[in-house]
């Protein structure tokens, strides 16, 4: 008798993997946000100070901070020395920054071949400005910092609400912490509304960048001394007037949405961003890192690095008093140029639609040595012969000069470092436009500007400048101001 087979367990038909968790879709652009900057724009009062009254409180919040600057000599300068092997001027730490020295060869421009000092900071910062709804309008958190570089008649000036390096929010220094860091460190403590990596100035450093940001807050905020809340409005009228907005907040200012809604140009934007990658692949510019000390042209004294001719600029050093600093009291080295500087943009308008004549501007410290600039950006002093434009720029009539304030550039490094910014207009077409130079709209400015290293630091403070000038038009031939 065949025994019977033996029971098989049954198998349990396959099941179907539960579906992954899909990330739902989100616009790619918050289309409110270009009008909540345009209602900001447009309002020429806020919640807390009238715009009249800012230069007044910004003295007085000067007055409280107790601050003094005095130019000493190297062997003054605490915790720093020149190093024995290449005499670059260094801190005992390795952190903050060391003025080294480039060498740079071109295939154009005035200069083919030289060399120079530099400043090497290769943390990158941040630079914030918090905002937040008051009365459905965009308020901007402005702090009243003072720098050691800037002018001594206006040592403290608007900057953004955070202004620090990496040093300054780790506390290398063993300072106070920096005020607001946490909602530009930290995303979940607001909303960030512009975000980008931007250049310093390529001629005083070596490949410096700085994250400029933009962050709606979320929940109340702490209001602590030295800081105000203004409108974008306010802080236009403000940027009419000298020394009241420094180079940190001007920046910032550049990168939000644009006053300006023109969708022509005198350029498409294809047409725009070839142009420039095409000087960018050129790169007829060579850079390379040499030792400080063997600078030709270039010597060192007991308080000074510079030029027997005095042309560019100094290297110096400065001790400084600030009780309102996370810091209270340090030396420093600075760079301080050798006379103001001038930055302008020509102008001119067609069918309606603004123009700006900028330039494809190769420097040594920048990150890909070329980025757009002014129409003019010099020390006059410092050529021989005048650049191009110059002359245009400086013998304007007054009724072609839509925009002029004399602004201060980084007081962190920069001593009594100031440019007279210009908005030129033009009657001379230009077209075609000169080797070098190229016809663009402000609106497509902005546009670039929300990504790095297109418009260098001087094009970015012109750019807040036009923007200020389509907040607040021009009346009589003159510029309107607080």
């Amino acid at each position: 008798m065949t025994a019977p087979a033996a029971a098989v367990p049954a198998v349990p038909a396959p099941t179907e993997p539960a579906p992954a968790a899909l990330t739902p879709t989100v616009p790619r652009a918050d289309r409110d946000l270009p009008d909540r900057f345009a209602r900001s724009a447009a309002a020429a009062e806020g919640v807390q100070l009238a715009t009249a009254d800012v230069p007044h409180w910004i003295r007085r919040r000067e007055r409280a901070g107790r601050f003094s600057v005095e130019r000493v000599p190297f062997d003054a300068l605490d915790g720093w020395t020149f190093a024995p092997d290449s005499g670059d001027l260094v801190h005992r730490s390795g952190r903050f920054f060391s003025v080294t020295g480039v060498h740079a060869t071109s295939d154009s421009g005035p200069y083919r071949d030289w060399q120079q000092p530099l400043i090497d900071q290769p943390e990158v910062g941040v630079l914030g400005i918090l905002v937040k709804e008051f009365d459905g309008v965009l308020h901007f958190l402005m702090q009243a910092k003072m720098e050691p570089g800037n002018p001594a008649s206006q040592l403290v000036q608007l900057s953004p609400t955070v202004q620090a390096t990496r040093s300054n929010y780790t506390q290398a220094h063993q300072g106070r912490s920096v005020r607001y860091i946490e909602y530009f460190l930290d995303p979940a403590r607001g909303r960030v509304l512009t975000d980008v990596l931007q250049s310093e100035h390529g001629s005083w450093f070596w490949r410096k960048t700085n994250r400029n940001m933009i962050v709606e807050a979320v929940g109340d905020v702490e209001l602590h001394d030295d800081f105000c809340w203004l409108t974008l409005g306010q802080l236009a009228r403000l940027l009419h007037l000298d020394n009241v907005v420094n180079m940190d907040a001007r920046t910032v200012l550049a990168t939000a949405p644009s006053p300006y809604a023109h969708d022509r140009a005198p350029h498409s934007d294809t047409e725009l961003v070839s142009w420039f990658t095409e000087r960018r692949a050129r790169r007829d510019l060579a850079t390379r890192r040499v030792p400080l000390a063997t600078l030709p042209d270039w010597h060192r004294t007991l308080d000074r690095v510079g030029r027997d001719d005095g042309r560019f600029f100094d290297v110096v050093g400065v001790r400084v008093r600030a009780a309102s600093r996370e810091v209270t009291q340090w030396t420093q080295p600075l760079i301080a140029p050798a006379g103001r500087g001038v930055c302008a943009f020509l102008t001119r308008t067609v069918d309606g639609v603004p123009h700006v004549l900028v330039s494809a501007r190769a420097e040594a410290g920048l990150c890909d040595t070329v980025e757009l600039g002014p129409t003019v950006q010099c020390t006059p002093g410092n050529h021989d012969e005048p650049p191009p434009f110059l002359t245009e720029v400086l013998t304007a009539p007054p009724e072609r000069v839509r925009y002029s304030a004399v602004h201060a550039e980084e007081g962190g490094r920069f001593l009594e470092a100031e440019a007279r910014y210009l908005l030129v207009e033009t009657d001379d077409p230009l077209t075609p436009e000169p080797d070098g130079f190229l016809w663009a709209g402000p609106a497509q400015l902005s546009d670039l500007v929300r990504h790095g290293h297109y418009l260098n630091v001087q094009a970015r403070t012109l750019l807040a400048c036009l923007n200020a000038l389509a907040a607040v038009p021009r009346e009589g031939g003159h510029d309107r101001a607080a």
